[in-house]
């Protein structure tokens, strides 16, 4: 070997160990976001409810690991020729193996970056998609009825989905873009946690007979704005990771792009949420603001790239509109979604899908459409099926005295707040 092709041949490998480095750096960001969730999600909800729903979201990270590393990866990422076909991958599930790139495909130019680095980037996706489910059925689900849904949800229902898109199947095909998963993870988490809310039913007092709408406030707001600054600064590798690279000066310029527009809508979603807010309420709402935060962070994550950082702005300061409107609205149809998950991930979800359409030149509203319809319709109906068998099997809603006395003492058997006394 002579020295312009060894020194060719190191530079490869500095770069695929920096892209390597990055993507599972991204991915610790990203598993960092499972503490925003719970967070958030434990200052949403009654103190009479936490601890079972910091055990859900710890709970669905562990399930979410297994279930990937058994099935899902493979189902969605089926490597040779499975494009194509609406579950033509599902023909090469197995478990994922510890083996990995050489040195000779990665000097031959047919390996980036690690593939086990790959797999626990996407890992944390999946548990992401999950934990929304977790704040929308809050505070009246059986511990283990969610539990056993995450199974499926992780293992099955996701993966065919992201096959379609980031596996090689027809959405890809048929041009449908989706650069970190407005769609792919946030709506189809969405998707999930509406079709079981609607089998669930409202929380008992949150709706009354004359159609009136109860507030039910959380028992921690400073734990639900520590939770959405967590998922602020996850969401950079989030949506920073999904670039896949940053080893050369167009990759790590375009990695500092997506940085400031996923900064930028969550700024704009926060400070336009915040405003109809006191503009509706005629009061500065905190719980609608930090939504806002959350929706021009879904809002963007559909094409971080492409556009302007104003216009990054507008479309996230648009998603924290329609959040407000949105949980309104669903409250108004009697959906009881204690955290606003469906109203954040799924309405802004569909809004970043078709927003990609504004800035990236390669978009085709149809093709938007299409992912969006399509992913909706998938997970929707599967996961309505799934939690109807189990609702009749196992049963999905704990009693009326256990929903009273909160379900930290009947799922759990302890008390996140035991020196308090638990208010309704």
């Amino acid at each position: 070997m002579d020295e312009v092709t060894q020194i060719s041949a190191q530079v490869t490998e500095l770069a695929y160990a920096l892209d390597t480095f990055y993507f599972l750096v991204m991915g610790a960001l990203v598993m960092w976001m499972a503490a925003g969730f719970t967070m958030l999600e434990a200052g949403l909800v009654r103190a009479k409810n936490t601890a079972e729903i910091l055990t859900k979201n710890v709970g669905l990270y562990a399930i979410a690991c297994i279930m990937y590393m058994l099935c899902g990866y493979t189902i969605m990422y089926p490597g040779g020729d499975f494009a194509g076909g609406l579950f033509n991958s599902l023909a090469n599930i197995g478990i994922l193996s510890g083996s990995d790139n050489t040195s000779e495909a990665v000097l031959a130019g047919d390996a980036y970056y690690s593939g086990l680095s790959d797999f626990f980037f996407q890992v944390v996706f999946v548990a992401t998609a999950m934990s929304i489910v977790s704040g929308a059925v809050a505070e009246r689900m059986k511990l283990w009825a969610f539990f056993l849904f995450a199974v499926v949800l992780t293992g099955f229902i996701y993966p065919i989905q992201g096959f379609w898109k980031w596996g090689g199947g027809f959405l890809q095909e048929a041009g449908f873009l989706d650069f970190a998963g407005s769609g792919v993870v946030h709506l189809c988490g969405a998707a999930a946690a509406l079709a079981g809310v609607l089998l669930l039913g409202a929380r008992k007092g949150k709706y009354g007979p004359q159609g009136q709408v109860s507030a039910i406030p959380g028992c921690n707001l400073p734990l639900a704005t520590l939770g959405t600054l967590i998922l602020w600064l996850g969401w950079f590798g989030f949506n920073g990771g999904s670039e896949l690279k940053v080893s050369d000066v167009g990759e790590a310029n375009s990695v500092a792009l997506v940085f400031v527009n996923t900064n930028m809508a969550a700024a704009g979603g926060l400070v336009f949420a915040l405003i109809l807010a006191r503009i509706w309420f005629g009061k500065a709402d905190l719980t609608m603001a930090l939504n806002g935060a959350l929706a021009g962070l879904v809002a963007i994550t559909a094409e971080p790239l492409t556009p302007e950082p104003l216009q990054a702005t507008l479309i996230g300061a648009v998603g924290g509109l329609l959040v407000v409107g949105s949980i309104v609205t669903l409250d108004k149809l009697k959906i009881d979604d204690p955290v606003g998950a469906i109203s954040v991930h799924g309405v802004v979800g569909m809004w970043g899908l078709l927003a990609v359409c504004f800035t990236n030149d390669d978009a085709t509203l149809g093709a938007q459409l299409l992912g969006l319809g399509s992913i909706f319709a998938w997970v929707f109906g599967a996961s309505f099926v799934v939690w109807f068998v189990i609702k009749k099997t196992l049963g999905i809603r704990v009693s009326e005295e256990e929903e009273y006395e909160g379900v930290d003492l009947s799922e759990c058997g302890l008390e996140a707040y035991p020196e308090f006394a638990a208010a309704d």
